[in-house]
């Protein structure tokens, strides 16, 4: 697997915070998008590129392992067993301490790029090459992908066929699945070596927002501007829901500003069949422009009587 700095990447420090590196991806992954560039092979590579970048530097867990590792970051824990069981060991006439330890397979650092195998092959010579290729188990690599749905297609379950690597999967898609959410489908990785477990499939879902109401989890929210007449007399309006249009009653004297609730007409929760956010709606009340003269009178009239 060939070595990528995720932080040159994503032109980050090392020290970048998560906010930063968060506030990087946004930026590129807006530059690069396949919307914004069709037909274009590199600004495609690119944006994968900053995707995988993004998983791995987002997740501290992850980020900590790449630091440390490199390239080899998602063996880890591999690393770390054998590591454990060469330093116990003293097939090859020493302990790990007699090769000036660990610390200093450490310090050449995997992030510098160097092959794990190769390290050891060099430290310990082939039998050990030969011992962890009999024996070493490690899971194949993950795979990241990303998946873009208009908030219009998660009000209800679906199913969806897509390809990764080159292989058809078809998926399950949660109603009310969030936006920059990730489910991991195991097993759908690439293959394991000598044995081991294939990696995962981590999908991100980059949900757009395809309608004019705001989303807050399972929440919507609209600012519905109403005339003054309405406002101050009361009515009838008809208002426009992801499920169609309903007739939403106005009471008299309604101010500005003032929030409505109806109950179930947000987004699906998710995973939880059956069950909605609200939808909350804020009136803005208009006033009239452009008066005639004798509204112009009308108008002072109930000046008048007010005062």
């Amino acid at each position: 697997m060939e070595y990528i700095d995720y932080y040159k990447v994503l032109g980050v420090d090392k020290s970048a915070s998560t906010k930063e590196i968060k506030s990087a991806y946004r930026k590129l992954a807006r530059k690069y998008h396949p919307d914004l560039n069709a037909g274009d092979k590199e600004a495609e590579r690119k944006f994968k590129e900053i995707n995988e970048a993004n998983e791995v530097l987002s997740n501290e867990e992850n980020r900590k392992k790449y630091d440390q590792y490199g390239k080899d970051w998602q063996h880890a824990d591999d690393i770390e067993r054998m590591r454990k069981q060469q330093a116990q060991s003293q097939s090859f006439g020493g302990s790990a301490e007699d090769f000036g330890g660990f610390g200093g397979y450490r310090s050449r650092g995997f992030e510098d790029g160097d092959d794990f195998s190769d390290f050891f092959h060099t430290m310990f010579g082939q039998g050990y090459t030969h011992q962890r290729q009999s024996t070493g188990k490690f899971k194949g690599r993950d795979f990241q992908a990303v998946l873009r749905l208009n908030l219009t297609d998660i009000l209800t379950t679906q199913k969806q066929i897509i390809e990764v690597d080159g292989q058809k999967l078809r998926i399950t898609i949660p109603a009310g699945v969030e936006n920059g959410q990730t489910i991991k489908i195991s097993g759908k990785g690439s293959p394991g070596k000598n044995g081991g477990p294939n990696g995962d499939l981590y999908i991100r879902f980059e949900i757009v927002n395809n309608t004019d109401l705001k989303r807050d989890g399972s929440n919507l929210y609209s600012n519905v501007k109403l005339d003054l007449y309405t406002a101050l007399l009361g009515g009838e309006i008809l208002l426009k829901t992801l499920n169609g249009q309903v007739k939403l009653k106005v009471q008299p004297e309604t101010q500005n500003g003032t929030k409505v609730k109806l109950r179930g007409k947000g987004m699906p929760v998710y995973k939880e069949d059956g069950h909605f956010g609200d939808l909350i709606v804020t009136y803005e009340i208009v006033n009239p422009t452009h008066l005639t003269e004798k509204e112009k009178e009308l108008f002072t009239q109930l000046k008048n009587l007010r005062n």
